[in-house]
């Protein structure tokens, strides 16, 4: 599995676990939805800074964002 997918698949579960939207999750690490879109669906290639950013708005650590799920 390709790491940006990987990264979309769990920030897309870390999101709904919270209950909260793609706008919602977007507004709160202060990046656009269509970028989160694209960084979920594994499209975008996001920098560190906005994966902390990421990480920071979802309560999270960026290990959860990259790291393999078993």
């Amino acid at each position: 599995m390709d790491v940006r997918e990987r990264v979309g698949l769990n920030l897309q579960r870390l999101r709904r676990e919270k209950g909260l939207s793609q706008e919602e999750l977007a507004d709160l690490a202060n990046i656009h939805q269509t970028y989160l879109s694209g960084v979920e669906r594994g499209k975008r290639n996001p920098t560190v800074t906005v994966l902390q950013r990421i990480a920071e708005a979802l309560g999270a650590d960026i290990e959860d964002l990259v790291s393999k799920r078993r």
